[in-house]
């Protein structure tokens, strides 16, 4: 395939062939089966669930994930896949993250085997769809403070409390709920539950309207005294570590992925400017369009940079956790300063579905904020640098 215009340094030469034909795969998947219906689908707030089988016949579900039918790829060839898909949608990029590098991750990182076996296979063929329940109503930024808990009467956990902004809740099949629940010293600490959404007293409601994200699904969670089984509880890794652990693989994820809506919005800007022609002139033509092209330019390939390292220190098992926070706080940051850009090159046209840029825009201001907002990430790195924790 061409290679992107915002590619300036040939960083595609430094891409595998396996790394390529992955980018290839998604790319035409994207142009095939996203791009002509996208619009329809964010002004409907509908998510295109007939989409998923293909998504899976891909390997995207647990891409990352070894064995029980995931694909097992490397975290570049994730990166890339997810950059690709985010270029068609934010909202379709994050079914994947959800699904893959939250509830597939939770379940492989610190479920029995027993669980792995029992949900993973038909997870990563998209006949099961998961969900992550960690945000809540007034716990967001500070899951420390959740309010759910988790009682063992028995042979059985009993659940109460309420998640917020939980994507894909409403048509998942098993949801992992994140608790505090009481061990045998007495001391409450976060644990991790498999929750199939069939359960009485689980109930799952999307939130609407929004004004982003809408071709993706948001819940609000209750749980009113959902009994579980003993072996519902994900058995390694009790304390928050736990849920931080899924949320660096989602935050990895979005490094890329915010570099594709990224990507796109320039591309039709540039596309745009060809076209549109004002004082006798394409507005490509004029020093004012090539600054503003050149810099948004500049910013999608430094990004772009920071994401191939990103990955490679990951597939080389060389990655600090404050490493992603300073990906995701970069690439959100600029990606949406370079959808908000383009978005101005087309003018009045550009605040239609007829063009991404502002699409792209919108849902960035959730990609910005989930996974760690940017004053998360930017007191992660800011504790790195000085050694002193400002969170309190």
């Amino acid at each position: 395939m061409t290679a992107a215009a915002t590619d300036l340094l040939n960083v595609d030469a430094d891409l595998a062939p396996a790394e390529l034909e992955t980018r290839d795969s998604v790319r035409e998947f994207v142009d095939r089966r996203i791009r002509p219906h996208i619009a329809g689908w964010y002004a409907d707030a509908v998510f295109p669930q007939e989409i998923v089988p293909e998504m899976a016949q891909l390997g995207l579900l647990g891409m990352h994930i070894q064995g029980y039918g995931c694909a097992g790829k490397s975290a570049v060839q994730y990166g890339i896949a997810m950059q690709e898909l985010e270029a068609g949608d934010s909202g379709l990029r994050t079914f994947v993250s959800v699904q893959g590098s939250l509830a597939m991750s939770a379940i492989a990182k610190h479920g029995s085997e027993e669980q792995k076996q029992r949900w993973l296979p038909g997870m990563a063929a998209g006949e099961i769809i998961g969900c992550f329940g960690l945000t809540e109503p007034t716990a967001g930024s500070d899951p420390s403070t959740m309010a759910t808990t988790a009682v063992r009467e028995g042979d059985e956990w009993v659940l109460n409390g309420a998640k917020r902004w939980i994507g894909l809740a409403s048509i998942a099949h098993v949801a992992v709920i994140w608790a505090k629940a009481v061990d045998e010293s007495g001391k409450a600490r976060v644990r991790g539950f498999l929750v199939p959404t069939g359960t009485p007293g689980f109930t799952a409601t999307p939130i609407e309207p929004k004004l982003s994200m809408r071709a993706s699904i948001q819940c609000d969670i209750t749980l009113e005294d959902v009994r579980l089984p003993a072996d519902a509880l994900l058995p390694e890794n009790p304390g928050l570590r736990g849920p931080f652990s899924c949320l660096n693989e989602a935050r990895y994820g979005i490094v890329w992925g915010a570099l594709g809506a990224a990507r796109d919005s320039f591309e039709a800007a540039l596309a745009y400017s060809q076209q549109r022609i004002q004082f006798d002139k394409p507005l490509a033509a004029y020093q004012l369009s090539q600054q503003k092209l050149v810099n948004m330019a500049l910013e999608i390939q430094k990004g772009q940079l920071l994401a191939l390292r990103i990955g490679r220190l990951k597939d080389e098992g060389r990655l600090e956790n404050h490493m992603i926070s300073v990906g995701k706080l970069n690439n959100c940051r600029v990606a949406i300063e370079v959808c908000r850009e383009a978005r101005t090159m087309l003018g009045g046209n550009g605040v239609t579905l007829d063009h991404s840029p502002l699409r792209h825009a919108n849902n960035l201001e959730s990609v910005r904020t989930y996974e760690g907002t940017d004053e998360v990430h930017t007191l992660i790195l800011g504790q790195h640098l000085t050694g002193h924790a400002a969170f309190r």
